[in-house]
């Protein structure tokens, strides 16, 4: 893109500089939701507490050396398709048994 005649050259670098901004804001908000979807299904699936499910995500993460969002991507296909990697599940499993299941209160009535 070049500046306009109008705009100084400082303007160019400004909006270079914004829209690559915007562009990597825009990258981050897709990741947060995949993750947020992905926790969504830890705390369906292993009955535990979203923290505990957030917990369980970066521990796959850094058990398998596998970038969190690509760890979130695989559990969402796994719950379309029903697949997921070998080492993906057992750390899950392994992660889900260390933190959960969450139990639910008693209600206090008899």
């Amino acid at each position: 893109m070049t500046p306009h005649p109008s705009e100084p050259p400082d303007d160019h670098a400004r909006i270079t500089e914004l829209e690559e901004e915007v562009d990597q804001l825009r990258h981050a908000v897709g990741a947060h939701a995949v993750v947020d979807q992905a926790i969504g299904m830890v705390v369906a699936l292993g009955r535990v507490a979203p923290e505990q499910g957030w917990a369980v995500l970066k521990e796959v993460s850094q058990h398998t050396n596998i970038k969190l969002r690509e760890v979130a991507e695989l559990i969402i296909l796994w719950g379309r398709e029903g697949e997921m990697p070998a080492e993906i599940r057992v750390e899950l499993q392994e992660a889900l048994e260390r933190h959960g299941p969450t139990q639910i209160p008693e209600s206090g009535q008899d």
